[in-house]
């Protein structure tokens, strides 16, 4: 029976388990010594050209400071500030009438052009009025008629009351006849309450408009049959002078507004286009509604304009900037230099050493660009407006006029830095690729010297 046993394998795997190990470890202390080297050999060169001698700081140098930040700037200043409120409102029409006729009948003429301005008064369709003047004529004939009886009883009545008087005629007959009389008055009356509605009826023929406005598009052509029951009716009438907007304003504005009502105050009102640059008109508001909107917390209001030019169009969107007031002597800065924090609102202010500061500041009223300031900051005082988010307390900046100091100045004598540096080993070496190839390889201290140069 073999027991004998064969340890030399194992020594030896374990002995290439170690040495394997101290390889790895070899190459990658290596490979890090060379990452090391690559990557300090550049910055090495920079601080030798930026900071050794003759450059900036001295002997030694020294690492530089964070760079500065480019702001912009505006000046505090102090002027009056309008109170404005801006709103979306519509353009609705003073008037908008529906023209019926008030006959039936058919639609002899129109007398109107399309999209035209009609006046009030002004007959803008025609319906047939034959039937119209016989009826009225029938009416006159009836009343005729009974006129006539009318009179012949009066005559009557007459000399039944001058028989009474004589003894010659009963009573009864008199009253009798005296009681036609008055039933005959009665069918006049009602005789001439028919021809006038026949009048009227033959007037209603001609429909006529009861504003001054823009007719609209036709809604029945000529020949139809046209009642007064009919829902579009002839023409549509919109009055656009004047013509109002209605807007909504928010519910904490409301006391002001009408506190300015009560002291008999126009409030101008302008109305805008889309972009807010071109005033389509001016008026001045009107009325407020007389609730406010629980799913909105604002109400409504109108304001008036005279539309002369026709700027404003009904159902036309518009921009309202209703004019609440006038502050006279505010501070007022961009609204971009105003910034916000748990502690309140401050600006950034511009000193001399061209550092900024933090400054609290309490805001008041405000428009589209400027606001106002009513505490800490004085007018006059320079405020950053642009590339404030990067800022804090006495951070430098530089201005967007400034120019910044050229890469590499400030070279000691003797010293390239790392850009000069690498720049002369690229001109040495186009230098050298572009000799001609049958020149022979420069040897001794004339091969040395471009080195010595470039080291320099």
């Amino acid at each position: 029976m073999d027991t004998q046993m064969t340890p030399p394998p194992a020594r030896r795997s374990r002995r290439s388990k170690i040495v394997g190990t101290l390889i790895a470890l070899a190459v990658m202390a290596a490979l890090g010594g060379g990452a090391w080297y690559l990557t300090h050999s550049g910055t090495s060169a920079q601080g030798a050209g930026a900071g050794g001698p003759g450059g900036p700081g001295g002997p030694g140098g020294g690492r530089r400071g964070p760079p500065s930040t480019t702001v912009g700037v505006a000046t505090a200043v102090k002027s009056d500030l309008p109170v404005v409120l801006d709103a979306l409102g519509t353009v609705t029409a003073a008037s908008t009438v529906t023209v019926r006729p008030q006959v039936s009948g058919i639609l002899k003429e129109l007398r109107f052009k399309e999209g035209a301005m009609v006046k009030a008064g002004q007959v803008v369709a025609l319906i047939d009025p034959a039937q119209f003047e016989m009826a009225l004529m029938q009416a006159s004939g009836q009343r005729q008629r009974d006129e006539a009886q009318l009179d012949n009883a009066r005559l009557t009545l007459k000399r039944y009351q001058t028989l009474l008087g004589q003894d010659s005629i009963a009573r009864q007959d008199v009253d009798t006849q005296a009681a036609l009389v008055k039933q005959l008055e009665g069918t006049v009356m009602t005789d001439r309450a028919a021809e006038g509605t026949a009048r009227l009826n033959l007037g209603y023929t001609k429909v006529v408009s009861p504003i001054s406005g823009r007719a609209g598009l036709k809604v029945v052509d000529i020949g139809n049959l046209v009642n007064t029951g009919d829902a579009g009716g002839v023409v549509v009438i919109t009055q656009l002078s004047p013509i109002d907007v209605q807007f909504a304003i928010p519910q904490d504005k409301v006391q002001t507004i009408q506190e300015r009502q009560a002291q008999n105050v126009a409030l101008p009102a302008l109305a805008l286009d889309r972009t807010r640059s071109i005033t389509l008109d001016k008026g001045n508001l009107t009325a407020l509604d007389n609730q406010v909107d629980v799913q909105t917390g604002t109400v409504r209001a109108k304001a008036r304009y005279a539309n002369d030019k026709m700027a404003l169009f009904p159902s036309q969107f518009v921009n309202v900037r209703l004019e609440l007031g006038n502050i006279t002597g505010a501070v007022l800065v961009p609204v971009t230099a105003l910034r916000h924090s748990n502690n309140g609102d401050f600006v950034y202010v511009l000193k001399e050493d061209k550092t900024v500061t933090v400054r609290m500041v309490t805001r008041g009223q405000a428009t589209t660009d400027m606001v106002e300031i009513r505490a800490g900051l004085e007018a006059g005082e320079k405020v950053i407006t642009e590339g404030a988010d990067r800022l804090k307390e006495g951070a430098k900046v530089m201005l967007a006029g400034d120019k910044p100091a050229a890469a590499g100045q400030g070279r000691g004598q003797g010293g390239l830095g790392a850009n000069g540096e690498h720049r002369q080993r690229r001109q040495h070496a186009e230098g050298a690729s572009s000799a001609p190839a049958s020149s022979a390889p420069a040897t001794g201290p004339a091969a040395a010297a471009p080195a010595k140069g470039a080291a320099q």
